[in-house]
């Protein structure tokens, strides 16, 4: 049996998180393989402290992935990068690709790649953090050039918790909140469910439909050396490749 040539891409995702790894699957379908691990387990922290330690375990996270011939790796935390700002995960990033041998990107980071390449100027947020999170992931896009135009907060029976935001919740929310069907759209952080909204809502091949995971997944195949619009890929990656213009793998 020969070994498979299909790209590999590494996954690091919070120990909780429950939706990472399912969309990931979705968007890479049955071509390239994906290898995960996870952050440690933060028992009696705040939400600030477990980013903070976050942050200070990556580099050695990213080592369990150990020998395994990876052509890429996402860390599938955009919170804890939001700390950085977007020159400071760049800087993050590009150390950690160095250390490893094989490009990294945090999916803030692919999330902005992905913002440039289609060449957004502005674009309304949907966020489902605690509202001092939403104002630092509105802050990392403002710093990096990015005009936040609108932010829809959303909640799950009053509660901030991305791992319990539905479909329905999410599509009622924008409905709630009149979101106008050409807003550019950004869902943001990589455990709130969003394929299947992001299917409900495109209503044409000009509306712009961003979400964490789908952003990372389309970085992750270009630096990985693969076409993320060819005709088998997922029809949501397949729309984004279609809208985006090249830029260099940094």
């Amino acid at each position: 049996m020969g070994i498979p040539s299909a790209p590999r891409i590494g996954l690091v995702v919070p120990p909780e998180n429950p939706n990472a790894e399912p969309e990931y699957a979705r968007l890479l379908g049955r071509g390239p393989k994906l290898h995960t691990t996870r952050f440690p387990i933060t028992p009696g922290s705040t939400l600030r402290e477990m980013l903070d330690t976050y942050n200070e375990v990556l580099p050695d996270v990213l080592a369990g992935f150990g020998r395994l011939p990876l052509d890429a790796a996402v860390v599938a935390c955009s919170a804890s990068h939001y700390l950085y700002g977007p020159d400071g995960d760049l800087e993050l990033c590009a150390e950690l690709t160095a250390r490893t041998g094989f490009p990294v990107r945090s999916s803030a980071l692919a999330t902005l790649d992905a913002c440039r390449a289609l060449g957004l100027t502005g674009l309304t947020m949907v966020s489902p953090y605690e509202p001092w999170l939403t104002d630092l992931s509105r802050s990392y896009w403002e710093r990096a050039g990015l005009a936040v135009e609108r932010v829809v907060q959303v909640s799950t029976d009053g509660r901030y918790d991305p791992y319990t935001v539905t479909t329905g919740g999410l599509l009622a929310e924008l409905r709630r909140q009149r979101v106008p069907e050409d807003a550019a759209l950004l869902f943001t952080g990589t455990g709130m469910f969003t394929l299947d909204a992001l299917a409900a809502l495109d209503t044409g091949p000009e509306r712009v439909l961003l979400s964490s995971n789908l952003a990372s997944v389309w970085w992750a195949l270009r630096a990985a050396g693969t076409d993320p619009g060819d005709p088998g890929d997922h029809p949501l990656l397949r729309r984004l490749a279609r809208r985006t213009q090249p830029l260099p793998i940094r």
